[in-house]
């Protein structure tokens, strides 16, 4: 149903190192570099190889760190397998994020809701989450 998403980042080189190796977890890659003339790189798309980018990163008007951490950006990956979302959640902290929540079983969601949360660098909460049991 969602064709992407867009989230601000303060440091672009920062922030694409960090979602660089998160991702690739999820077997998503940087697909796509918006590098504007006499602006430089502007944004960042993540997606599977081949396929148009369905997430982005890139240098907003205007960011607030604080306030992405009060209740801001929110953004859930779809994992294969659980273990994903494991490898997920140790590469969002070995990447510089901060835990936002272990991976385990959530079943107040769904049954099988598999997830696990972390901050990225600029405070926006991000998620990676298996819905297949015991996958």
């Amino acid at each position: 149903m969602i064709d992407h998403v867009s989230v601000g980042v303060s440091d672009l080189g920062k922030a694409r190192a960090f979602y660089d190796r998160v991702l690739t977890a999820l077997d998503q890659a940087r697909v796509l570099d918006i590098d504007l003339p006499g602006q430089g790189l502007v944004a960042h798309g993540y997606g599977e190889a081949g396929a148009a980018a369905s997430f982005w990163i890139g240098v907003p008007d205007y960011i607030n760190p604080e306030a992405n951490r009060r209740g801001g950006t929110h953004i859930a990956f779809s994992a294969r397998s659980r273990a994903a979302v494991d490898a997920f959640h140790a590469a969002a902290i070995s990447a510089g994020g901060a835990d936002n929540g272990k991976p385990g079983l959530r079943p107040h969601y769904h049954a099988d809701y598999y997830g696990a949360f972390a901050f990225d660098p600029d405070g926006n909460k991000i998620e990676a989450v298996c819905r297949q049991p015991g996958s």
